[in-house]
């Protein structure tokens, strides 16, 4: 599955237009600890979090993620997403909680 098929099912609008959105997503995270992410964190995989910050981006980007999804309606601001279009690293929103978002991904077949 790719993160452009994931935009219609969990309700996700694109904040990074022109991003890779045919990166094949592997797997799931939902944490917003960004030390477990780091240490636990997989290529390919979609990571929903409320952090809006430029470390997440740091980090998607040390894991080479698919994507990074904001969960509950969060927005990231400018320069994070600058900094997510220029690593390459597609940043969604959706007004879903994480954990509905985590159980639709897994719906999906994302394990």
């Amino acid at each position: 599955m790719t993160v452009a098929q994931l935009i219609e099912p969990l309700e996700l609008t694109l904040l990074t237009p022109g991003t890779d959105l045919e990166r094949a997503v592997k797997g799931g995270c939902v944490c917003d600890l960004l030390s477990y992410v780091m240490a636990n964190g997989d290529n390919g995989m979609a990571w929903i979090t409320v952090q809006t910050h430029l470390n997440v981006i740091a980090v998607a980007s040390l894991h080479e993620f698919a994507c990074v999804i904001l969960s509950d309606g969060s927005a990231a601001d400018e320069p994070t997403l600058a900094k997510a279009a220029e690593e390459g690293i597609p940043v969604l929103s959706s007004p879903l909680a994480g954990y509905t978002l985590a159980g639709r991904l897994y719906a999906l077949g994302i394990r």
